[in-house]
């Protein structure tokens, strides 16, 4: 697996929060602690003594000090609704765009996130680099497709394949047809970085070719890409709507569902039963449906979108019933990735505050292969911090309005969001 280091190689300076009410998101219960201290970007010792001195000091008198914030679904390689003009960008265009959603994506408290499809290593790099500001990225790297699946982005006219073994790929997927191709592919996107394998098994909003209710890939296919997963110690996320998609997809080994909107009670059953884990992506359906049309999102894409919208709380309550293990995710496209927070307020209409959180800090930090480093405040863990005035247990809708209820955001111990004078 790939080591994801501090997103920037320079020694950080000792820093020092104190006066801190901290969230254990191991038991959900505040601790009144004396300090919290940060070496070279590592939490060392929480609940230090007063007189421990820092670099950078810090009061938290009267704030909440909760780990950073963790996403487990975005797109950095989406930067705008406008697909047909991304489709003909720059890797310059690309750089810039992809360098202010992670910026932004850092100050609205995210500082880690799991990327499921695109090309964003460069970004990684530029952000390890310190070129950017940005969050810690785990990535899936380039998408799997088959041939008129969601990530086949290709024009609508193209020449058939000379062989069945072939395999295209763009800066967002690989389409590879049949279990050769798609093994293939699988190898070359694990040896090229990706800390897991996406994929696609059912239609999907954004895509022009495939109709929300058809079932993709085969269960042959998708076993030999878990298979390969297997071998490297990671997994394979799907893409998946439909139950028939789901229950193919988990029955094949597939660990992680990514939305699920149109789950039925013997899928939901069934994921309980197997312990995959299923991340709902609900805000994204909010943003096509606010912004969509005036951004020139297509109608049939709109129309699609329309379905997944009002099916998608159905779903999350269906799946909370039935034990369902959740991460959290927000699959927000370009211009509507300001909407990120609202996920928390979205989860918080159907399940506890403390079931969401949960969601994001510990089921989240599993999927990105960071227990203990991420979603903890706790000696070595990585120093990601935000804090906050409003105590999320009690009121996490507050939590959609980052600008209001995140005071600061600290990164690898260093200060990157202060809003304490607002």
């Amino acid at each position: 697996m790939t080591e994801h280091t501090s997103p920037s190689t320079e020694r950080g300076p000792r820093t020092v929060i104190r006066h801190a009410t901290v969230l254990d998101t191991l038991s959900m219960t505040y601790n009144e602690c004396g300090s919290v201290v940060i070496e070279d970007g590592i939490i060392v010792a929480v609940d230090e003594s007063e007189d421990v001195s820092g670099d950078i000091e810090i009061d938290a008198a009267g704030r909440y000090l909760l780990p950073g914030l963790i996403d487990c679904h975005v797109h950095f390689r989406l930067a705008t609704f406008d697909f047909a003009s991304m489709l003909h960008w720059s890797e310059v265009q690309y750089g810039i765009a992809m360098a202010n959603l992670a910026r932004a994506t850092l100050a609205r408290g995210f500082t880690t996130v799991r990327d499921l499809g695109g090309d964003v290593n460069g970004l990684i790099r530029a952000i390890e680099a310190g070129s950017t500001p940005g969050p810690r990225i785990v990535r899936a790297g380039l998408m799997l497709t088959q041939t008129g699946g969601h990530g086949d982005a290709r024009p609508r006219q193209i020449e058939v394949a000379s062989c069945g073994c072939s395999l295209e790929s763009d800066a967002l997927s690989v389409v590879a047809d049949g279990p050769d191709a798609v093994r293939k592919a699988a190898r070359h996107l694990l040896r090229d970085g990706s800390d897991f394998i996406k994929i696609h098994v059912s239609g999907g909003v954004a895509s022009p070719s495939d109709p929300l209710e058809c079932t993709q890939y085969t269960p042959e296919e998708i076993r030999t890409v878990v298979t390969e997963t297997d071998h490297r110690g990671t997994y394979v996320a799907a893409h998946a709507y439909t139950p028939e998609s789901i229950a193919m997809a988990v029955n094949a080994g597939v660990r992680t569902i990514e939305h699920g909107n149109l789950l039925d009670d013997a899928t939901a059953d069934l994921l309980t039963d197997s312990q995959a884990v299923l991340v709902p992506t609900l805000v994204t359906y909010k943003g096509m449906n606010d912004l969509g049309e005036r951004l020139g999102f297509p109608r049939a894409n709109l129309d699609k979108n329309r379905v997944i919208y009002e099916s998608g709380l159905t779903s999350l309550e269906r799946a909370h019933t039935a034990g369902v293990r959740m991460g959290l995710g927000t699959d927000l496209i370009g211009e509507s990735q300001p909407m990120q927070n609202q996920e928390l307020a979205i989860r918080a209409e159907v399940q506890p505050a403390i079931d969401v959180l949960r969601s994001m800090w510990t089921v989240n930090a599993e999927l990105c292969h960071l227990q203990g480093r991420i979603g903890v405040v706790a000696p070595g863990a990585y120093g990601d911090l935000v804090m906050s005035r409003i105590d999320p247990l009690e009121d996490l809708s507050a939590f959609a309005e980052p600008g209001t209820a995140l005071t600061h955001v600290i990164q690898n111990g260093q200060v990157v969001v202060d809003r304490s004078e607002d």
